[in-house]
Formats: C-alpha cells, structure tokens, sequence
C-alpha cells in the first residue's frame, strides 16, 4: 500500500508508477497520474534531467516522490527492476533502445512483474526512419499537417508553444494507453508495451479536420476556414489599448447576438457570404479598437455572443469564473493550475509540492519493500 501522504486523493490511489526522469511529456504524464492519485515515484539520475528550472519550482514534479538511481552503476539497473517489480505502471520517455541498453527495457521489466504496463514516451516512435533521431515539439507537430494549419496565410506557422506536441499529442495519448492497458492488465494479468509518439497523437488530435478535408468543407491551407482564423466571427481582434478579444460566435443565434452587442446589427446576412467576409472582418476589427479590452469585456458580460477576453498567464487566475471555480491553486507560494477533470466521489488536490531528486528514498524504500535503494556500503546514494 502507499503512504497517506501520497495517496487517498483521486481515483488512482493504489496504483503505483514508476517514472524513469526526463523532460517534456514524460514528467506532465506522470503528474497527471499523480494528480489523479497514483503513488508515483520518479527515478532521477544523478546531476538531474537537464532542465533549466529550480526543482523546487518545477511543478510537473508535484504529488510525486523521488529517489536518485545511477543506472550506468553496477547495481543501478536491478534497483530500478526491483521498483517495477512491485509497480503497476512504468514510464520512460529516452530515444529507441536507450532503455535496453541501460538494462531497464521491458523485455527485463517484464521477467520480474509480467503485469506491468511499460509506458513508452517519444517523438517519433519507437519505429520508423525517424525514430533515433533527435527532436523536440515543433519539429514533431511539423510533419504532422497540424503546425502547417496554425496562424495567418501572409505569415509563417504560429508556434503553439509546446501545448500541441508536448502535452496534447504526446502526455494525455501516454495517460490513455498506460490506463487502458492497465485495465487490461488487471483483466488478463497481462502487461504490455505502450508506444506513444507526439507525431501519432498530434495527427489524431486533427481526425474531424481530416474529415471535413475529405468532403471538401475544409481548404488545405492557413487561414482559409471556419475554425482557423479565415472566419471573422471566429477569431481574434486587437482593442484600443493593445490587448485582445476573443470571438467563437459560430452559430446564427449567437452571431446574431454578437453583432447586436458589437454595433454591427445590419450584418446579418455577412454570416455566410464569404465574398463578404474580408469585408465584415475589417469592420469588426475597426469595431474592437473603439474600445478597450475591458470596456469590451464588460458589453459581452452575461452573453451568449460567445465573446471572451485573452488574458495572460498571469491574469487568468483571477479571471471571475476561474477563481469561483478553482481552476487554479496556490500551493507552497506557486500559483499553478489545479489537477484536472474533477471527481465527484474521488477528488483530487496538490498535495505535495515538486518532488525533491532523491529526498524520498527511503520512505519509498520502506513503503514499496525495496531495501536496495537505501545508502550502504553496498549501495551508495
């Protein structure tokens, strides 16, 4: 069993994961487990990941607990080993054969604990031309067709941060296949390999545009369609002190209303003239900068228009609907975004903050019954 202060909170308290430490989708994955309630332990190497934070503010390291493992050490591997024996999932995010190499690939992992799920996370695949080679994000969503489908015609891709590869296409597809194989498991008594790449999420993220592409409602370029910027009610248009609004009113109804509250009424049959649109939309943009975001934000206020303020980073917890729902949390002085969905029987919380490398040894050592990863003469730390 896990330890109270790891678990009890969500609905995957009991399960137990191992996550073998890197950067980008691998460490948000496994927070959301956390965040869900499994006991997960993150095996840091020595010296850490690489990734230029302070730990103490890397909250994907929230709700976890950590222990320090040198897997190029003569007894690395199996201390590694002993922990998937007693584990229900396991994470890795490194290149195609790094893992077996370092004697922790599943072949191994399996021998000890036939029902482990063995979560795989990278950017191309584990097979495939590409699949050694080197990468990050926006190289992935690249090939993908979705990057290509993202900002202005007149100007180049906008960069989606690393939302779209990263965490859409690669973290929540990790999250799926390591549940639903675990549900498998529990079935059967049989685990399985995972292969979750950012390049196979990232496409299916684009299925219903695939879909339209096919039956010709959608043009294979940027800034040409209904949901990608080409549409002037769907979109966004700058204000008078050089902010943003947001504008989604897609349907008549809400078009209607959007036009009313904008001072352009008699445009109602603009909607689906797209000879008009260019038209139209100059005269929205013309419309936003008449007033400032707020000013704006206040006209909209209690509409169906479908018509938001942009917000930075930093604003949006104080955003009236986000604070009354608790969208966001402070926690050790971090403000950062609660866990999400939300569970009516099992809720979820941050509980600890980001995971210390190796400050967790040996509660982990006594709770999962693997005596090899305390220091000794035998097993220094």
């Amino acid at each position: 069993m896990t330890t109270a202060g790891t678990s009890g909170h969500g609905p995957l308290t009991g399960v137990r994961v191992v996550e073998l430490a890197g950067i980008g989708p691998g460490p948000f994955a496994a927070m959301l487990l956390a965040d869900l309630g499994a006991d997960v332990v993150r095996v840091d190497r020595p010296g850490g990941p690489g990734l230029a934070i302070d730990p103490a503010y890397d909250v994907t390291n929230r709700n976890k607990r950590s222990v320090v493992v040198d897997l190029k050490a003569p007894d690395g591997p199996d201390r590694v080993l002993d922990l998937a024996a007693r584990a229900d999932i396991l994470l890795e995010g490194n290149r195609p054969g790094v893992a077996e190499r370092l004697g922790v690939g599943p072949e191994p992992c399996h021998a000890r604990n036939p029902s482990l799920v063995y979560g795989r996370m990278t950017g191309w695949g584990q097979d495939g031309p590409l699949a050694r080679r080197a990468g990050h994000d926006i190289a992935y969503i690249a090939p993908t067709g979705t990057l290509g489908m993202i900002g202005r015609p007149d100007e180049p891709p906008a960069v989606p941060a690393n939302l779209l590869g990263d965490y859409a296409g690669g973290s929540l597809y990790l999250v799926v296949g390591v549940l639903a194989a675990l549900h498998h498991a529990r079935a059967t008594g049989t685990g399985q390999v995972v292969d979750a790449a950012i390049v196979d999420g990232t496409a299916h993220l684009a299925t219903m545009i695939h879909g339209m592409l096919a039956a010709g409602g959608w043009q294979d370029r940027r800034g040409a369609n209904l949901l990608d910027g080409g549409c002037p009610y769907y979109g966004t248009y700058e204000t008078a002190d050089g902010r943003y609004m947001a504008v989604g009113a897609l349907e008549p109804q809400f078009y209607e209303e959007f036009l009313a509250l904008l001072g352009l009424g008699d445009r109602t049959g603009a909607r689906k003239d797209i000879a008009r649109w260019d038209e139209l939309r100059e005269e929205v943009a013309a419309r936003f900068k008449s007033r400032t975001r707020d000013e704006w934000t206040a006209v909209f206020d209690g509409s169906d228009a479908c018509v938001a303020p942009v917000l930075s980073l930093r604003e949006a917890p104080h955003h009236p609907h986000l604070a009354a729902r608790g969208t966001f949390t402070d926690h050790g002085g971090i403000t950062q975004p609660a866990p999400a969905p939300r569970f009516c029987a099992t809720p979820t919380s941050v509980r600890t903050g980001p995971a210390r490398p190796g400050a967790d040894t040996a509660d982990v050592a006594r709770d999962w019954d693997v005596p090899g990863l305390l220091p000794s003469s035998k097993n220094p730390q």
